[in-house]
């Protein structure tokens, strides 16, 4: 196995996601096997995407809906293909073994998006009973069991739609051991599908300062992403008026790529809440804060910004939306709370407490070294991918609904795209 074609949702940004860190993790450790890996993507592109030139990773774009992909692949002949997230799955899988029967078709979630959307779905029904903006607010993190996550993704069409994406890829790379779990107890999915790959390891800062030399509070994370949102919320209007009562004059900068204005409408110094946008080194200014906040009240998947704060030293305060299927057992890297007056205790002793916040930035530390170990992970994948090559027809054998699902239902798909493309091209003999 050599050649690995990755079909990118979008043009991965390492310093604006966590998901885009991931790609670039996916893309080095493919590197390093000394594969060769090109890039597609039908999206648009980005600001701060990664130089991929710099990876000797080709970049492609692609047409969704549209005949050229099948040439393309065709072409190439990729002996695995990378689906970054279930959409793509979707758009292009169908074509891909079309043109590529014997590749391997590998399906990366970044986060379970049926779960993020039913946490999202079951924290506004909760927030439409409320009679003022302020109670919405007061509505903590979803404290949902697997059994009534089940319930509200089962008759889902999201949930749907990526359950039947897993049973038709040949392997599933998920991040969090709780959506593993999730998925094989709940919804029945083989573990012959499922291969839990944190890969989340971030490099561990080489200068960092210790509690004296550090000041102020840090929140941090793309705007564009929805629990991101509601935590910028939630910590102006109900978490951060809390810690100001016990810190006067704490400050919090608050920083995220796409910012929009909606969100520069919250800076208030004088509140000692700044919004500052882009950040161009994210681990210089984790380094520089005291205490990180990262109060996620929905959400899935492993925060890229809690490793970055474990990586950086910095201890944090968070959800248990948070801090799912990131420490396991082990304590966490700072305090896991689930209100809002917790939140904020657990805050203000974490800035003001010394040996508290050594004891949590250790704590950080062991989590990182013993779940997150990018080597035994990175290797654990490529034994993975290899024993599936050399394998896969009884692979595909035993998998006797994705078979079904890849026959009937994605028929639907490939016809409608079929006829779009057909649609779009130009009249002849006009």
């Amino acid at each position: 196995m050599h050649n690995v074609l990755i079909i990118g949702y979008v043009w991965p940004e390492p310093r604006s996601s966590a998901a885009g860190s991931r790609m670039i993790e996916l893309i080095e450790l493919f590197r390093a096997q000394g594969w060769a890996v090109t890039f597609a993507s039908a999206a648009a592109l980005s600001e701060h995407r990664a130089d991929l030139a710099a990876l000797e990773v080709p970049e492609v774009a692609i047409t969704l809906n549209c005949d050229s992909f099948d040439t393309f692949v065709g072409e190439l002949q990729p002996d695995l293909v990378l689906f970054d997230r279930f959409f793509s799955e979707e758009q292009f899988g169908w074509r891909v073994e079309r043109a590529c029967p014997h590749a391997l078709r590998i399906l990366d979630t970044c986060d379970l998006h049926s779960l993020r959307d039913a946490r999202q779905r079951l924290l506004k029904a909760a927030q439409q009973a409320c009679a003022s903006e302020v109670e919405k607010q007061q509505q903590g993190p979803v404290a949902a069991a697997p059994d009534q996550l089940f319930a509200a993704m089962a008759t889902d069409d999201l949930a749907q739609r990526e359950v039947a994406a897993i049973y038709r890829s040949d392997l599933t790379l998920l991040i969090s051991d709780f959506e593993q779990a999730l998925l094989q107890e709940q919804f029945g999915v083989p573990p012959t599908l499922l291969h839990h790959c944190p890969l989340m390891l971030i490099p561990t800062a080489t200068a960092q300062p210790p509690f004296e030399a550090r000041a102020h509070f840090l929140s941090i994370g793309n705007f564009r992403h929805a629990p991101n949102w509601d935590a910028v919320l939630w910590l102006k209007q109900q978490l951060w008026p809390l810690i100001r009562q016990r810190l006067p004059q704490a400050q919090l900068h608050v920083y995220g790529s796409y910012t929009p204005p909606k969100a520069s409408a919250l800076h208030n110094p004088k509140q000692g809440f700044h919004v500052l946008g882009w950040a161009d080194d994210a681990h210089g200014v984790m380094v520089q804060a005291r205490v990180c906040l990262a109060p996620l009240r929905f959400g899935a998947g492993i925060k890229g910004k809690l490793a970055d704060a474990m990586a950086c030293g910095t201890p944090s305060v968070t959800t248990p939306i948070g801090s799912e299927g990131m420490a396991g057992e082990l304590p966490w890297g700072g305090v896991v709370v689930d209100t809002a007056q917790a939140f904020a205790e657990a805050a203000v002793a974490l800035h003001e407490d010394p040996a508290l916040w050594l004891q949590a930035q250790r704590n950080g530390e062991r989590i990182l070294r013993e779940r997150f170990d990018r080597q035994q992970a990175g290797q654990a994948l490529i034994e993975r991918l290899l024993a599936l090559r050399a394998n896969l027809a009884a692979e595909r054998r035993a998998n006797f609904v994705g078979g079904m699902l890849r026959h009937h239902m994605l028929k639907s798909t490939q016809y409608m795209a079929q006829w779009i493309a057909a649609k779009n091209r130009p009249a002849s003999g006009a």
